[in-house]
């Protein structure tokens, strides 16, 4: 395996062609043909002469590379066929010149029909064997069975490996494969199914497969699933070659840092981070195959398989209790194991004993929960994602999630995307911390009812501070997540809606005064009075407000809104309140009194001149202090700015104003 580099190389098309046929039509010796390329590696394979494993080869032609797939034929090797297909673009149909149409032709055609193949090349193999009528005829049956289908107009091609015939011709067909395929949209996210893990001394585990979506390069970041180990690219192969990256399509080896083989193999994938979740419950749309000899009934058990993944699966019609051959539903996959698989890929079903084909189609939901059968939501979150109407699908999830919120990361899988290439707005969602998404109809809905139960606590409490939190949240939805309350809240604080003062919640928009009733304004107006009267010798809180609620409250309101000003009496611990007015009119005199005495003032001298006792004087003065009236400087006080000083350095004793005399 190659050691990371730092640049990585930009690829050349590449057409992952399937090529699929009856067993023992030629299949391997057409691709070895092509490309020079032996694809049965086996030793059994070579013993026997049929295909087991899946074979890989690959041939570079103008415009890109055609990377073959060569399936084995053989019924019993479906189940390797289908690991294959699920990766393939375009098919290669063998069909041998002297015996024409077989069962396992008919079931290949299926299985690449079911998992959405649309283009192909058709080669009529081993025609030095038969008379050139007898090869025409074997193409107008494969004709007639194409007919129909997406494959109706491939090209049909007369081969034989044995004298060379049609090789040319056939790599030109193929070729066009290229041309007629345009490139589809990058995606962010890669997955590549395992097919095989070995280890090689010297570098550690490899994996090999075929890159379904996205890019892959060396130093990548990459989670293994169904373990979920985390590891790292170490180095990459793409088609026997060592690069840097790897694009879709791309039949590649990967070499892994941070992972053991016990890992790795068959059934395993490697996915961007976070792209995956396990989930026994998969939404689909199920298509029965119309020469399926029975219909499928809801609770029918079946083998599913995708990428390499083969689990047993027990089937949940939504919309009807039966399927019948040739029709299409919506339906749930019930997996006896977690699975793991992005939402687009293609599945097939198998049933019976011996097993066959049955049908198959695309997973839309990947990480689903059992859902009611017959309920309309479901049926409507799998039509949109089916007909790819995303943002109707999305919309309809969080509708459906209500002010439970949907994870992120739930949308981004349906997306089959990552998290981080989510835009909430564009999918008509509000993202609140950490991770979750809210309909902009829930999230609106929300912030109303919450404002308007600040508001109704703001005017039955109109004294204090406002609303506490388990007020607000018993107004909202019982099934709002606590994280997604708090989240909302913060939102709210965050645009300055609401104001957080000691963990009660009030809104900038109302002023508390407004809401006052006659009774509590006359309250107010009591307390307010007895402060006012008393000066700077006011009177004791307890005289003033004594038992009454009322008056306790409406004294915390007047000190909240700066008409009264605690203070306290460290001595004996008590708190003592002045009116604001009593103290702006102590300021000024202190002030007065500090600029024309430089050498400071004592306590005793400041409430002399204030006419009050030391049990008010010094809370006040403390005060003032905090306010930066004065400053302390042993046991006196001086002005916190100092005055002017003389030329000589000595203080500039300012003549005392009328205002000071006074």
């Amino acid at each position: 395996m190659n050691e990371p580099s730092a640049d990585r190389t930009a690829q050349d098309r590449t057409a992952v062609i399937g090529v699929i046929g009856h067993v023992d039509h030629g299949k391997t010796a057409l691709v070895g043909a092509l490309t020079g390329m032996d694809t049965d590696r086996l030793a059994e394979e070579k013993r026997r002469g049929i295909s087991i494993a899946l074979g890989f080869a690959h041939r570079a032609v103008p415009g890109g590379t055609l990377a073959f797939v060569d399936m084995p034929g053989h019924e019993r090797f479906v189940r390797t066929m289908v690991a294959g297909a699920t990766g393939i673009e375009a098919v290669l149909l063998v069909v041998a010149a002297n015996e024409g149409v077989k069962p396992q032709t008919v079931e290949h055609l299926d299985i690449a029909r079911l998992v959405g193949v649309t283009r192909g090349v058709v080669a009529i193999s081993k025609c030095d064997l038969v008379p050139p009528d007898d090869a025409h005829r074997t193409a107008e049956a494969v004709r007639q069975r194409l007919a129909g289908t997406p494959l109706a107009a491939a090209p049909v091609v007369f081969t034989s490996t044995a004298t060379g015939q049609g090789l040319d011709d056939l790599t030109r067909a193929l070729a066009g494969l290229l041309a007629d395929d345009a490139p589809s949209p990058p995606s962010p996210a890669f997955y590549l199914p395992v097919d095989r893990a070995f280890a090689v001394p010297g570098f550690g585990p490899v994996v090999t497969g075929t890159l379904r979506r996205g890019s892959l390069g060396v130093g990548d970041a990459v989670t293994v699933w169904p373990s979920g180990v985390e590891a790292r690219v170490r180095g990459l192969h793409r088609h026997g070659k060592p690069v840097d990256s790897a694009g879709p399509g791309s039949r590649v080896a990967v070499n892994l840092r941070g992972v053991e083989l016990d890992d790795l193999g068959p059934g395993c994938a490697l996915a961007t981070p976070d792209l995956l979740e396990p989930a026994r419950w998969l939404g689909v749309r199920l298509e029965l195959l119309a020469d399926a000899d029975r219909p499928l009934e809801t609770g029918a058990t079946a083998h599913l398989l995708f990428g390499t993944t083969d689990v047993p699966a027990r089937l949940r019609l939504l919309d009807r209790d039966r399927l019948e051959p040739g029709e299409t539903a919506p339906a749930q996959l019930h997996c006896a194991v977690p699975v793991t698989v992005p939402a687009g890929e293609p599945f097939i079903l198998r049933t019976g004993s011996p097993l066959r084909t049955v049908g198959g189609g695309r997973i839309l939901d990947p990480v689903s929960v059992r859902r009611k059968r017959f309920d309309a939501a479901a049926i409507h979150l799998l039509a949109a994602l089916a007909e790819g109407r995303l943002a109707d699908a999305i919309a309809a999830r969080l509708a459906e999630a209500g002010s439970r919120g949907l994870r992120i990361g739930d949308v981004a899988r349906l997306l089959g995307t990552t998290a981080n290439h989510v835009d909430p707005a564009a999918r008509g969602a509000e993202r609140l911390p950490p991770d979750t998404l809210l309909a902009v109809t829930v999230f609106r809905d929300l912030k109303d009812t919450l404002l308007t139960a600040v508001r109704d606590v703001q005017a039955a409490h109109p004294t204090e501070r406002g609303a506490s939190p388990d007020q607000l949240k018993n107004a909202l939805p019982p099934e709002l997540p606590e994280p997604l309350f708090a989240a909302l809240l913060d939102r709210l604080v965050t645009e300055g809606t609401l104001v957080r003062d000691a963990g009660l919640l009030r809104r900038r928009d109302l002023e508390a005064s407004a809401l006052l009733s006659s009774a509590d304004r006359a309250v107010l107006a009591a307390v307010e009075a007895a402060f006012r009267e008393g000066g700077l010798s006011p009177p004791d809180v307890a005289a003033v407000a004594g038992r009454d609620q009322r008056r306790h409250k409406a004294l915390h309101y007047l000190a909240r809104t700066g008409i009264l000003v605690r203070t306290l009496d460290r001595v004996q611990k008590r708190e003592i309140v002045f009116h604001r007015d009593a103290v702006a009119n102590a300021a000024s005199r202190v002030t007065d009194a500090l600029m024309d005495a430089p050498e400071g003032l004592t306590t005793g001298d400041l409430g002399r001149l204030l006419g009050i006792s030391r049990k008010f004087a010094v809370p006040l003065l403390e005060h003032l202090d905090g306010l930066g009236v004065s400053r302390r400087m042993g046991d006196r006080r001086v002005a916190a700015t100092p005055p002017p000083r003389k030329d000589n350095g000595a203080p500039a004793i300012a003549a005392p104003s009328q205002d000071r005399r006074r």
